[in-house]
């Protein structure tokens, strides 16, 4: 069961509150249709219920409030708007990455295409969906943790009359199963017509709450629905005649040349265009709209509901902090993150065909030297390219999911949570050291062949190079994360990333070109001392080439810009969870 109670939506300067004070149930295994004309604020109270806008009022869900549930998707599916993801995903992949978030297992990804009738389209690509399919997409994504509760924003919008009938058809088979439903409509017969429970609002105010036949015998009314190019004469004639004969009738006008007229029937109004010679072109009987208004409800319509769940609690506050919904497989996640996009491939492969380029050019003079030669890195780039596609790669984790949200419906960011975070940088550092040793051997590859064997060999101070090389990778991937998690721009990671050569390392050059005082020559020996006999005399090797690497200005300058960038995170991720 779903309790909503008081919901009150934070006013804009002096206008009234879009909801007030709005108390109304939605039982299990029932579907609750909230019904209301456009701007009576039924979008915003299922914000409200989800604690996505700012305002005042619970909401308790099989009595626990959001904030509560340790994992939210496993209790309430949510459909707000279009579905939120990389346009260039396919359907498949987007659910695969979403299960992963939930914590289900893949196969059920595949188990709500088939429930949502997505069967052939799951290769298809996000941005390619027709309007119907990227709905049903959303109910799919909603689907995937088999939740309890089924909250959706006007879910046959834009759906054709079978598509329609078929989602109610889910619905409703949701319902039977002991499960919640509460959807938006702005069609009263829509909602006489498929729930079970009707909740009218109006203005943000509750109107009623009502089982459907009752809403269908207070709030609606039959009318018979006439289509002629001679509306205004058949109006007329309607009119005059039912005056004569003393009957009340109720004749409306829309579109021009369509009638509706209220307190008659089909032989009736038939008999008039007859004996007028008015040529009719579409006459049936159809069900309206009684109009807003508490009137219109009769006595039996107040929902007894809001009093018993104890409406006088609105003075709480809801929304002081805002449940985040961090994927609780967050490796798995960001792996099919950044495998599922074309992106991730083309940066790779862009990065592998410049460096074999740049290293064949630069190899050609004999004057450079080999690790630059390998690294493809001349004087006048700031970075090579294989660190810049790191950095972009590490900067498009987080700025992506900035701009094509995918984790929770309607929040527009991603929560900042130690566990995701842990997940990019440790996807970001092993593509980083994939993409470095691909571009050193593919380079390797590309000069033997162009200039020989013989003339290209691999030098004895390989370990320390490799430390180096792989070292500025995984920094400028992590510079890209942290960057665009701090800024939420990609192009904001990649500026972080450029920052380091171009503005950082000249300041720590000439910092560092005075006179040392103290230096770390012979930490291995001390640390060998410290350990004992398990110190591995190999390690003195691997450890001298790392403080060779860190002691360099770009070390220090990556480290410095690391540790601030990290700061950052934290800091503004504590300042929004307060301000949540």
């Amino acid at each position: 069961m779903l309790q909503a109670i008081g919901l009150t939506s934070t006013p804009r300067r002096d206008r009234p509150p879009a909801v007030d004070d709005l108390t109304f149930e939605a039982p299990a295994g029932a579907v609750t249709a909230l019904v209301g004309p456009p701007g009576s604020g039924k979008t915003t109270a299922l914000r409200l219920l989800l604690e996505l806008d700012p305002g005042r009022g619970l909401t308790y869900f099989r009595g626990r409030p959001l904030r509560r549930i340790a994992q939210p998707a496993r209790e309430v599916g949510v459909v707000l708007g279009d579905v939120p993801g990389h346009p260039s995903r396919t359907v498949r992949g987007q659910l695969r990455m979403l299960a992963a978030g939930a914590g289900v297992p893949v196969a059920r990804a595949d188990e709500v295409i088939r429930a949502v009738g997505l069967g052939g389209l799951e290769g298809r690509r996000l941005g390619t969906l027709p309007r119907g399919a990227d709905r049903r997409l959303a109910l799919a994504a909603a689907l995937l943790g088999e939740p309890h509760t089924l909250i959706l924003d006007d879910p046959g919008a834009g759906l054709s009359p079978a598509e329609r009938i078929r989602l109610h058809e889910l619905l409703r088979a949701h319902a039977r199963a002991g499960g919640t439903v509460l959807y938006t409509t702005r069609d009263p017969k829509d909602a006489a017509r498929n729930a079970d429970h009707v909740v009218t609002v109006d203005a943000g105010r509750l109107v009623a709450a009502q089982d459907a036949g009752d809403f269908a015998r207070t709030r609606l009314r039959p009318r018979v629905a006439v289509r002629s190019p001679q509306a205004a004469r058949l109006a007329a004639a309607v009119t005059q005649e039912a005056r004569s004969a003393r009957r009340p009738v109720e004749v409306v006008t829309e579109d021009g040349n369509l009638l509706l007229v209220y307190g008659g029937d089909c032989a009736q109004v038939g008999d008039i265009a007859f004996r007028h010679g008015v040529p009719v072109h579409k006459l049936a009987d159809e069900t309206g709209d009684a109009g807003p208004g508490p009137a219109a409800a009769g006595p039996e319509g107040v929902h007894e509901a809001g009093r018993a769940v104890g409406a006088g609690a609105p003075g709480r506050a809801s929304a002081a902090r805002r449940p985040v919904r961090s994927p609780l497989r967050p490796l798995r996640y960001e792996l099919r993150r950044i495998l599922g996009v074309p992106p991730t491939g083309l940066v790779v492969a862009g990065v592998l065909a410049v460096s074999a380029v740049l290293a064949v050019l630069l190899g050609r003079g004999g004057g450079t030297p080999l690790p630059a030669v390998l690294a493809a890195w001349p004087d006048l780039l700031p970075l090579p390219p294989a660190a810049l596609g790191a950095g972009l790669l590490g900067a498009l984790s987080f700025g992506e999911e900035y701009r094509y949200p995918a984790l929770a419906a309607g929040r527009g960011a991603v929560p900042r949570r130690l566990a995701l975070l842990l997940a990019k940088l440790a996807v970001a550092a092993l593509g980083a050291l994939l993409l470095g040793a691909l571009v050193a051997a593919a380079d390797l590859a590309a000069l033997r062949l162009c200039y020989g064997a013989d003339l290209i060999s691999v030098p004895d101070n390989w370990a320390p190079m490799a430390a180096s090389w792989l070292g500025l990778t995984v920094g400028c991937a992590w510079a890209g994360v942290l960057g665009a998690g701090v800024f939420r721009a990609a192009a904001a990671g990649v500026a972080a990333v450029l920052f380091v050569p171009v503005a950082l390392v000249p300041l720590l050059g000439q910092v560092m070109s005075g006179p040392a005082v103290r230096s770390v020559t012979g930490l291995p020996g001390r640390l060998a001392e410290f350990a004992g006999p398990r110190w591995a005399p190999s390690l003195d090797h691997w450890i001298a080439g790392a403080l060779e690497v860190v002691g360099q200005p770009a070390g220090v300058a990556l480290a410095l810009t690391l540790t601030v960038l990290l700061c950052a995170y934290v800091l503004t991720g504590l300042r929004s969870q307060a301000r949540w």
